[in-house]
C-alpha cells in the first residue's frame, strides 16, 4: 500500500451512505448522508463531491476500502459494486473492511481502556448480528466472535456493559443508536490492518452477509 497516496473509503452497510478520502489522521475529507434507500442515487454524487473538494482524482488514490458487512444486503451490494467499478476503471486494489471491526476501532477511540462493549444490529424482527469487544491499547480485541443471535437472548442477558447498534430503538439497555462506522474509520481500519487484504480479483469479492453463509452451512 502506498502510504503517500490517500485511501478512498466507502460505507453503505446501514442507513448512512458515506465516503472518505483519507490521507492521515490529520488530513481527510468526509461526506455522509442519512437518508433511507438513497445509496444507489447518492454514492457517486458523494464521491464526485469529495474529489472536487479535495482537488484530487481517482488516479491519485492508492486503494479503495469498502465496508464488507455484515449489514443491509442491498446497501452492502451497492457499496461493493461501486468500489468494483471504480477500482476496475483505475486499476486499483480493493480492501474489504469488516464492518463491526471498523465500528469497534471507532468506539475504542471513545471508550476507556479495558472497557467491554457489544455491537448488535438487526438481521430481521427476531435475529441480530452480534459481537462483543474489549478496548485494548486504543484498539480492540474480540471477547465474543461475530455471530447471529436471537434478539430475546440479548435482552435476557443484558447487563451493565455498553451496547451499541440499532437492535432496539430507544431501548433503555442500548447506549446509543450507532449502527455503522463512519467512512473515516473504514479508511483507518484499512490503513492499519488492510495491507494483506489488497485484492485485484474483483470477481471473487462479495459482501459478508453472514446470514446467508450460516443458512448454507446448516443445509450441509
Amino acid at each position: 500500500m502506498n502510504n503517500n497516496k490517500p485511501i478512498l473509503a466507502i460505507e453503505t452497510s446501514e442507513r448512512i451512505c458515506g465516503v472518505c478520502l483519507y490521507f492521515d489522521e490529520d488530513k481527510y475529507y468526509e461526506f455522509s448522508i442519512s437518508f433511507k434507500n438513497s445509496h444507489s442515487e447518492k454514492i457517486f454524487e458523494l464521491i464526485d463531491k469529495i474529489f472536487i473538494t479535495s482537488g484530487s482524482s481517482i488516479n491519485q488514490v492508492s486503494s479503495i476500502a469498502v465496508s464488507s458487512g455484515p449489514g443491509s444486503f442491498t446497501g452492502l451490494r451497492i457499496g461493493m459494486s461501486a468500489a468494483k467499478g471504480l477500482a476496475f476503471g483505475a486499476s486499483l486494489p480493493i480492501i474489504p473492511v469488516p464492518t463491526f471491526e471498523a465500528m469497534a476501532l471507532q468506539l475504542s477511540n471513545l471508550l476507556a481502556e479495558e472497557t467491554f462493549f457489544k455491537i448488535a444490529n438487526k438481521v430481521n424482527a427476531e435475529e441480530l448480528y452480534f459481537a462483543r469487544f474489549q478496548v485494548k491499547g486504543n484498539s480492540y480485541i474480540f471477547a465474543e466472535n461475530l455471530q447471529i443471535i436471537k434478539q430475546s437472548k440479548l435482552i435476557k442477558e443484558a447487563n451493565k456493559e455498553l451496547i451499541f447498534g440499532n437492535f432496539i430503538e430507544n431501548s433503555e439497555i442500548s447506549s446509543d443508536i450507532f449502527s455503522a462506522p463512519s467512512p473515516k474509520y473504514i479508511a483507518e481500519w484499512a490503513k492499519i490492518f488492510g495491507s494483506n487484504l489488497l485484492n485485484y480479483n474483483y470477481d471473487l469479492l462479495e459482501p459478508n452477509y453472514l446470514k446467508e453463509l450460516i443458512i448454507k452451512g446448516m443445509r450441509k
